[in-house]
């Protein structure tokens, strides 16, 4: 009992600024396998291999709203899932400056509690914008201007979703726009390949011994095309958890598929250097990318074929 009341209590001081929290099914997840719940959480983390995928929504008033919603995916090497510094903080901010925030408590890979693994986060990140978009009037949300924001392993999250989009891993999501019209990318995972990706985040992600496709199909540098969203990209060159090589691939994919990208490479400041500074300073930076590509204005150049059709 008393482990259970601790439980809660993290719980609902994690997410004591959202204005709610609402489960992304009905129920079990397609492909889920039901199994005890082993949730533990913090007051900074969650693992979450066997918890409901959530979203924690952040609003702000009508009347200070932008129009423009980001996806948050916290990082956490595919084994949990750095909910608060990753996650909530990200949204507060978010919502002070008018945009809509929404923090994926996405689920874990994990063969005891789906049926594949590999897509299970990606079928929670698409099945969050779907909500997102049907749900956009209600929200104050331009359903065209709809991004999503990943560190860490949630940055291969938020760059498979913003590659992946056109093969939908829901059939009851087939024929919607699940293209995000942004990417924020915060030192990300974009690699699964063995001698650049994060060991961790394959492993969970795909197993012992994924064969040359799986690797490749889920190496995001290698699914850019023209329709990829326009991007931001943070990463540092001393990262010694992710090598700076996976920014650097993207960044490059992008720019030979034309696709408007930004990189922000810091000499030094390892893995998760922005948890170690205030919020508004290097959200700022953001901000001003947003309002540069148009993401903070409806008439919008970049937003190619974000009208609701699939690509």
């Amino acid at each position: 009992m008393r482990a259970l009341f601790t439980f809660l209590f993290c719980f609902v001081a994690i997410f004591a600024n959202a204005q709610n929290v609402i489960p992304l099914y009905a129920g079990l997840p397609p492909g889920g396998i039901a199994s005890p719940d082993e949730e533990t959480t913090d007051k900074y983390n969650s693992r979450a291999l066997t918890s409901v995928p959530t979203l924690a929504l952040y609003l702000p008033p009508k009347e200070k709203a932008t129009g423009t919603a980001v996806l948050i995916c916290p990082g956490g090497g595919y084994s949990s899932l750095v909910l608060q510094r990753e996650g909530l903080n990200i949204a507060e901010y978010f919502q002070q400056q008018g945009i809509a925030a929404f923090v994926l408590k996405y689920r874990l890979p994990a063969d005891k509690i789906m049926t594949d693994k590999s897509s299970g986060p990606l079928q929670d990140a698409q099945e969050a914008m779907k909500i997102i978009r049907t749900r956009a009037q209600q929200w104050n949300i331009d359903p065209k201007r709809v991004g999503i924001m990943g560190f860490s392993a949630g940055g291969h999250l938020a760059s498979t979703a913003g590659t992946h989009f056109d093969r939908p891993v829901l059939p009851a999501n087939a024929g919607l726009n699940l293209r995000p019209d942004f990417m924020i990318l915060v030192y990300p995972v974009i690699s699964m390949e063995k001698n650049l990706t994060h060991a961790g985040s394959r492993k969970r992600l795909l197993g012992d011994n994924p064969d040359e496709l799986t690797v490749k199909y889920y190496s995001n540098d290698r699914q850019v095309t023209p329709q990829t969203p326009p991007t931001i990209i943070f990463h540092t060159g001393d990262d010694k958890v992710v090598d700076v090589d996976n920014a650097l691939l993207f960044y490059q994919a992008l720019r030979h598929q034309h696709v408007p990208a930004e990189m922000h490479i810091y000499p030094e400041g390892d893995h998760g250097f922005v948890l170690k500074l205030p919020v508004d300073v290097w959200m700022l930076t953001i901000m001003k990318w947003l309002g540069r590509s148009g993401m903070l204005n409806p008439d919008n150049p970049l937003l190619q074929g974000g009208t609701g059709q699939l690509y």
